[in-house]
């Protein structure tokens, strides 16, 4: 957006949203679903985000950046110590911060961590309940009264943002305890994430959804070749998959390469759709002993 006159920004609300909730609170779904594009890689596996993820929503009188960050929860392996930290770390210069809680399937302990962690904060609470589809009307009203009984919120909303339920409310809701002032990014701008983070993002998604439960917790995705060709409107990617174990390669190749060719085809379609060109997707399996324990590995996979 190119600058205009201060005045062309009186009634314009603009300012950062940190989404913090437990893990698998839905926070990657309500991020997708408010952008109106797939950024940020979801999953039924809790902490299935690691980093943070900025997201822009461009509205006619507002912008709302938005910080989707990793589940907290309490933890001690470096990794998850890491995750946390990095969800926490968003609180330092945002506007507002809105808790998403899982109306269907509570975590209790994950919510009051979350809550003990931030005694003090200065900024604005807000309080979604998500997944309201899933929960009679009573039940969703003795847990609102519950959260408004355990800290005061700006407001409480209900939402289902695999649904796409009240999402217009809850960002109505949001604009208006923002500050007034003029945009902080342009009007095609949807995220700060550069093309190669959210590609490796959408690799690693698939390694969450098509294996099994050990897998995902013990891969991380690295882009190591991103050579586009723009007069065949084509983009050839070499990505390696990292994981901590010999049996957990084979679990991922999968016998003759099915699995690896599954998770290649289904990361291709959804990396083909965000980058608008054919895409040529060559996968590696890499072993990297114990990385999710080891400082100097977590630093070069970028947690």
């Amino acid at each position: 957006m190119n600058a205009s006159p201060e005045h062309d920004f009186k009634g314009f609300h603009s300012g950062f949203i940190a989404i913090l909730g437990a893990p698998n609170a839905g926070k990657s779904t309500l991020l997708n679903r408010m952008l109106g594009e797939k950024i940020a890689i979801t999953s039924r596996k809790p902490q299935t985000t690691r980093n943070r993820i900025l997201g822009v929503v461009h509205r006619e009188r507002a912008q709302l950046v938005f910080i989707d960050t990793p589940g907290v929860h309490k933890s001690t392996s470096p990794l998850n110590v890491r995750i946390v930290d990095t969800a926490l770390a968003a609180l330092a210069d945002v506007d507002l911060v809105l808790i998403l809680a899982d109306a269907a399937q509570p975590d209790p302990a994950s919510e009051a961590y979350l809550l003990k962690r931030l005694e003090g904060a200065g900024q604005p609470l807000m309080l979604a309940l998500n997944k309201i589809d899933l929960v009679p009307k009573n039940k969703l009203l003795a847990q609102m009264a519950a959260w408004s009984a355990r800290r005061p919120f700006e407001a409480i909303l209900t939402i289902s943002a695999l649904r796409g339920l009240e999402i217009e409310s809850l960002l109505n809701a949001m604009q208006q305890r923002l500050p007034e002032g003029p945009p902080f990014f342009p009007e095609d701008m949807l995220t700060d994430a550069p093309e190669r983070f959210i590609v490796a993002e959408l690799i690693r998604e698939k390694v969450f959804r098509l294996t099994g439960e050990e897998i995902p917790y013990a891969s991380a995705v690295t882009v190591e070749a991103f050579k586009e060709n723009p007069k065949k409107n084509m983009i050839r990617i070499h990505a390696s998959i990292h994981v901590e174990r010999s049996s957990q390669k084979g679990i991922i190749i999968g016998r003759g390469g099915r699995k690896l060719k599954e998770i290649g085809q289904a990361a291709r379609t959804d990396i083909e759709r965000l980058l608008a060109a054919r895409v040529y997707l060559e996968l590696f399996v890499r072993i990297q002993k114990n990385w999710s324990r080891d400082t100097r590995a977590l630093r070069k996979f970028g947690y």
